[in-house]
């Protein structure tokens, strides 16, 4: 899985990359099917945006943004909301059943 991080209009410290990097290597553990992971920091105003851009097999897209004054808070609040949307996805997928015949009408032989 490819992690790009990047900062607009803001200096990355070292330490917000290597965080950001950690966080988003276990995102596999929700889902193993993702291709990569775009986070990109952006100060506004005094405040920090994290936009977080997950892209997984068949191109399916995961999108989380989050404001902060604190980058490291705006990124665990966006890491949340992408784990959220994986598991619900991952669910969703595995749950389906798509029954024909008499056992989707529950008769019996």
């Amino acid at each position: 899985m490819r992690i790009k991080i990047s900062g607009r209009h803001m200096e990355m410290a070292d330490s917000l990359k290597a965080y950001a990097d950690e966080k988003a290597g276990h995102l596999n553990r929700f889902y193993d099917r993702l291709q990569s992971v775009e986070i990109i920091f952006d100060q506004e105003g005094g405040k920090v945006r994290c936009e977080m851009i997950a892209t997984a097999d068949h191109h399916t897209t995961f999108v989380a943004k989050e404001t902060h004054a604190d980058a490291f808070a705006a990124f665990d609040a966006a890491i949340k909301d992408v784990e959220r949307q994986l598991t619900r996805h991952k669910e969703k997928h595995r749950n389906r059943k798509h029954l024909t015949g008499p056992e989707a009408h529950g008769a019996e032989d």
